[in-house]
């Protein structure tokens, strides 16, 4: 029913798509609705599955159209999943029960504005308190240069492996940032990289190190000219098919590194993100640059960082990354320690956001 950014993507369809009145028309209007409104795929796409998902239980009660659904259904619902298992027999998160909500909420929501139904039965549901969720694991520097030098230079791929890894540690960007990037992104003279609508449809231009740089550059003319096919779109990191990576192909080739290097840590794309955060906080950076070159902007901060300025940026991320410097520690005052608290939290919700 929509298109994934790995591809096309079609999914079975769920209700009567004969009825004007049942679930799937009204569900088809609504992600319309959605992409005319520009939200992202990945938006359209998780509210598509969370929908299906309860489209689904409805039937199985008996419920084909959303005006038979009332408040008690809902809260029904609700009761249904603090209740669900998962494979491995884990609950849902409070965080995955209050996004399936959420759907609901505005599914509903928009039906009542567009007069489809008199009333939104999900207008007044509580959701669910999230609980504060810190990273699982962050490597030491150390261990963050066993992980990248696993990757075999002397192999063709293994230049692309390392400039991969080595932007990941260097910019903490998300997994389909690094995805997306494009060639005319890379700005070597300013020692720049330009993140194109980030989470939230968001532009940044973020520093990236002198020694991501030399990789990528090594990479960008001794292996992706192998690799790239016509007509060239300009995507820097490129399969052994000369194709984008899919979120899943770029975890799983993150991943074999991590695992290979025996460092006792799990993770891969979000390792990074969380290990770069860490070390550069450890190493005296300010956490606005920190908030910054992730891309956490909130509302009552964001005329702050509207006054941080690239070159600013630049100068801190030079003195604190850890992939250039000596190691030098700083403990935190007590009036940081909330913020570093908020930062570490927000890179946790990055992670369940986008998981691996």
């Amino acid at each position: 029913m929509g298109k994934s950014r790995g591809g096309s993507k079609k999914r079975p369809m769920v209700g009567n798509p004969d009825d004007p009145d049942g679930f799937a028309a009204f569900l088809i209007k609504f992600l319309e609705w959605m992409r005319i409104q520009n939200y992202s795929e990945r938006t359209v796409e998780g509210r598509e599955s969370y929908l299906r998902r309860f489209v689904v239980w409805c039937e199985e009660r008996g419920l084909a159209k959303p005006n038979e659904v009332s408040k008690a259904i809902v809260e029904r619902y609700q009761r249904f999943l603090f209740h669900t298992r998962k494979k491995n027999g884990d609950p849902l998160s409070f965080r995955s029960q209050s996004l399936h909500l959420l759907a609901i909420r505005s599914y509903f929501k928009w039906l009542t504005k567009q007069n489809y139904i008199l009333f939104n039965p999900a207008a007044e549901i509580d959701l669910p308190k999230v609980e504060n969720r810190l990273p699982r694991a962050v490597l030491t520097q150390s261990e963050a240069e066993s992980v990248i030098n696993q990757a075999d230079v002397t192999k063709f791929m293994g230049i692309r492996d390392r400039a991969i890894m080595e932007t990941l540690y260097s910019t903490g960007m998300r997994r389909m940032e690094l995805i997306e990037l494009k060639l005319y992104d890379l700005d070597v003279d300013r020692g720049t990289i330009f993140v194109r609508q980030g989470k939230g449809r968001k532009d940044r231009m973020i520093p990236i190190g002198e020694r991501c740089l030399m990789w990528i550059e090594k990479y960008r003319y001794q292996e992706r000219p192998e690799l790239a096919s016509y007509p060239d779109d300009s995507t820097i990191f490129l399969t052994h098919l000369g194709k984008p990576f899919t979120p899943q192909r770029l975890t799983s080739t993150v991943r074999r590194y991590v695992e290979k290097a025996e460092t006792g840590k799990s993770g891969s794309c979000h390792l990074f993100r969380h290990t770069m955060a860490t070390l550069m906080l450890e190493n005296g950076a300010d956490i606005r640059y920190i908030q910054a070159m992730l891309g956490h902007v909130r509302l009552d901060t964001t005329q702050i960082y509207t006054q941080v300025s690239i070159r600013a940026l630049k100068q801190i991320h030079s003195a604190t990354h850890p992939a250039k410097m000596e190691r030098t520690r700083k403990l935190f005052d007590d009036d940081e320690a909330d913020e570093v608290t908020e930062l570490m939290n927000d890179l946790g919700d990055d992670a369940l956001d986008d998981p691996e």
